[in-house]
């Protein structure tokens, strides 16, 4: 693709799914003058090399850092305040900071005071994902009509935001910004909770003693499949995720087991007004996110999604970041 890159060395601390796919992506754009890469194993930035997805693969944190204008670190936010630290001392002036992570409350908190004076530290969520992960888990296309939010502090440089705003949307993605807290809030109830839900049915349904595993897997309807895509999520990033974004997701989850409530009465004592009435104003969210484009009415049943053929349905509640 032609055009100047909106960034001219890009380095990605992290190559799983969503590493893996901004490399694809701003190659296949032209977002990227070059592309840096590294990975905590060996293992992984031998694969890296040998798919193409960098132009460089260097084996530690600061190495990628050095001389970059964007660097992404995409990895559990747990590991987030670490990472920060080893690559602080090799950021260039200017350079813009950036993470991928599901939670940015911690991240702002961990990060932060590793960023030196003249960098520009912008925190950002792609809202996209699959259950799989790694670096051949990725795909160019992850991100189009994704959201991407960004979370800059109040001090933050607006030009450093409209340009990392610039390269999201070149990739594909639409670009909101919000603060660190309300998109904290805003992703417990959305993304958060429903993985907590999935993990919590999944494991539900494999110990129930009176079904097997195998009716399980054979019979698994529409409902529970889409719950164990979800439940398959890393289990690292995940477990990030709960502790650090934990007042969001308690307080999410304490409302959810209020309205769980009121069904389980309505349901025990034959309810059935309540039950219409509450299936009726779900049914409307639902098509609601199909008409603003985030999902697709039609059933896939497993299939690849008919826009992509060869890449799985990228899924803006099953995030693998």
């Amino acid at each position: 693709m032609s055009g100047k890159p909106v960034f001219n060395r890009v380095a990605l601390i992290g190559m799983g799914l969503i590493g893996s796919s901004i490399a694809r992506a701003a190659r296949a754009q032209g977002a990227a003058g070059s592309i840096i890469a590294t990975a905590r194993s060996a293992a992984t930035r031998r694969r890296i090399a040998e798919l193409g997805l960098a132009d460089q693969v260097v084996e530690t944190n600061a190495a990628a850092a050095e001389g970059a204008d964007l660097v992404i670190v995409s990895i559990p936010v747990g590991a987030c305040g670490m990472v920060a630290a080893e690559i602080g001392p090799h950021l260039a002036p200017g350079a813009v900071v950036s993470d991928v992570g599901s939670v940015k409350g911690a991240v702002v908190k961990d990060m932060s005071p590793h960023i030196p004076a003249g960098v520009h530290f912008v925190p950002a969520h792609p809202v996209a994902g699959t259950e799989n992960s790694g670096p051949d888990a990725g795909f160019a296309e992850l991100f189009v009509n994704r959201w991407c939010i960004l979370t800059p502090p109040p001090n933050v440089d607006p030009a450093a935001v409209r340009r990392l705003a610039a390269f999201w949307r070149l990739l594909g993605a639409n670009v909101e910004t919000m603060s660190a807290e309300h998109h904290d809030l805003v992703l417990g109830v959305t993304s958060h909770l429903p993985h907590l839900i999935a993990y919590t049915i999944v494991g539900t349904a494999d110990e129930l003693s009176q079904v097997t595993r195998s009716e399980v897997l054979q019979f698994s309807a529409g409902g529970f499949r889409d719950f164990t895509r979800i439940a398959a999520s890393d289990p690292t990033m995940w477990r990030d995720v709960f502790l650090a974004n934990k007042d969001a997701v308690l307080e999410m989850l304490g409302r959810f087991s209020e309205d769980l409530a009121t069904l389980t009465r309505a349901i025990r004592h034959g309810d059935g007004e309540t039950l219409f009435n509450q299936f009726t104003r779900t049914r409307a969210i639902r098509r609601g996110i199909v008409d603003i484009g985030q999902d697709s009415p039609a059933p896939d049943f497993g299939r690849p999604h008919p826009d992509l053929p060869h890449a799985p349905v990228p899924r803006p509640y099953a995030d693998e970041n």
